[in-house]
């Protein structure tokens, strides 16, 4: 993951990061708030080597700095941690007290100091003043060479012991602070490891090469009204979204220019990637153009072009095909414009049968004939092989997406099963596409026309068809680049 992307999960999962670092100061908050405070009482000794036992101020300051990596040492000694337990009633046992002493040199000096810390300030200011006279009767006697009553080294007190009244331990700012970065840290690790295993396509360019290369037609914005108003026509027809269906009718009608395509079968790869919404959108966006248009549901399973527009489904396809009822009587009228619909009809035990038959066939070659365009709603490519039965007798096939949903494995094995059939994959549809947020495509939509009206209150849809054809037929004849 490059940069660029690092930042872009950084901002998509912002609240993650936000999240991690509330709960890592909130358990440093409360390991502070848990943790019994410590006390610390410091002593420091001074290394003094007699001039009459040396030669020389240098080579004393020499003897002393060496010494005092050997009584810092001297410090954790059995010897002296036994001294002082005899002497000071700490109710410690003298590994206990050993635990709790320090020591710190400075290279560069004849200083060192002791260092005791305790849950209890009164215990260590007792043990460090035991320090400060046992370690330098210690010394003393360590230093006196035999048969002599003067030591070669001396220590004396400099400083100390102190108490620290404030506790060293815990710290509420330090813990607070290196908790915040630690879950910030901690954070953005967790958003850019989710955005690398994210696998579900959520840009143009992913869908593009999951699907094999088919062209991304158009993009369809979120709308989260879509679910109860899937249709955008009436007073939706300026929307946003709306323009998306009509990007996709003139694209899908350049993508191929030397066969343009009139029977097409519009699925998914899964359920809910909005595929028959799809399809009635763009049904209504070709008649609202002035083609003549039929919508057939092809989906025998969970049939739902009936619902979405309205129209009872009791005859259709399948009663067709079955020679209960002729076509003309089964195809409905739906708005205004010239499109007619074809529901589903009665469900049958056998769709991939039917769907695959010769009547079946038949119908879709005449059907071809008397419409501009035919659509095909069909299940999912995934889950049943109703839509590469039917995609296999059409003129190409739409493959729609959904946004952050649809995984690049499940698009690149519905290819393959509509691939298998020779169907030709003429593009793909990524739908519900944020318009806010890190995913927002932005004005990578695109969509900026807006509809005027003649003096007679109509819209200049021809003038929209001519406005988007000096674009897309030159990009449509250049081979390789017919994603717009």
């Amino acid at each position: 993951m490059d940069l660029r992307n690092a930042l872009k999960a950084l901002r998509k999962y912002w609240w993650l990061t936000v999240v991690t670092a509330f709960i890592a100061v909130a358990a440093g908050a409360l390991v502070t708030i848990r943790s019994t405070p410590k006390y610390e009482s410091t002593v420091t000794f001074f290394i003094n080597t007699p001039s009459d036992q040396i030669i020389g101020v240098y080579q004393g300051d020499q003897l002393g700095q060496k010494r005092a990596a050997t009584y810092v040492q001297l410090l954790n000694s059995d010897e002296l941690v036994n001294l002082i337990a005899a002497k000071v009633d700490t109710g410690l046992t003298p590994t206990q007290i050993n635990s709790r002493i320090s020591g710190a040199e400075d290279a560069l000096t004849v200083l060192f100091s002791a260092v005791v810390t305790d849950t209890s300030p009164d215990r260590a200011q007792q043990i460090a003043e035991a320090i400060s006279t046992e370690m330098v009767a210690m010394v003393k006697e360590l230093e006196t060479p035999p048969g002599s009553l003067t030591p070669t080294v001396e220590l004396k007190v400099v400083s100390g012991p102190s108490l620290e009244t404030t506790p060293i331990s815990p710290s509420p700012i330090k813990n607070m602070s290196l908790a915040a970065i630690v879950g910030v840290i901690l954070g953005a690790a967790l958003s850019v490891l989710r955005e690398v295993l994210d696998t579900s396509v959520r840009s143009t360019e992913i869908l593009q090469q999951a699907s094999g290369g088919a062209p991304v037609l158009t993009v369809v914005p979120y709308d989260p009204t879509a679910e109860d108003y899937p249709l955008v026509s009436g007073t939706d027809r300026k929307s946003i979204r709306a323009e998306a269906f009509r990007q996709l009718r003139t694209n899908l009608q350049f993508v191929t220019v030397d066969t343009p395509v009139r029977l097409v079968v519009i699925t998914s790869a899964v359920t809910e990637e909005g595929k028959t919404s799809a399809a009635a959108n763009l049904a209504i966006a070709f008649a609202e153009a002035g083609r003549k248009v039929l919508l057939i549901d092809g989906d025998l399973r969970r049939p739902r072009v009936g619902s979405y527009l309205n129209l009872p489904g009791s005859q259709g396809l399948t009663n067709v095909l079955a020679g209960q009822v002729s076509i003309a009587d089964a195809m409905q009228t739906w708005g205004a414009v010239d499109m007619k619909v074809l529901t589903s009809g009665h469900l049958p035990p056998n769709p991939s049968e039917i769907l695959g038959s010769q009547n079946m066939r038949n119908l879709l070659q005449a059907l071809t004939t008397q419409f501009d365009m035919v659509l095909v709603d069909a299940p999912p490519a995934l889950l049943v092989t109703d839509a590469a039965v039917l995609a296999e007798q059409a003129d190409g096939v739409i493959l729609v997406v959904r946004h952050g949903s649809t995984s690049r494995n499940q698009i690149a094995n519905a290819t393959t099963s509509l691939t298998a059939v020779r169907a030709a994959i003429v593009g793909t549809v990524l739908n519900a596409v944020p318009l806010k947020g890190a995913e927002a495509f932005g004005a990578d939509f695109g969509f900026g026309y807006e509809y005027t009206a003649n003096p007679t209150g109509e819209n200049h849809l021809l003038d929209e068809e001519a406005s988007r054809i000096a674009t897309i037929a030159t990009i449509a004849a250049q081979p390789g680049k017919h994603s717009l």
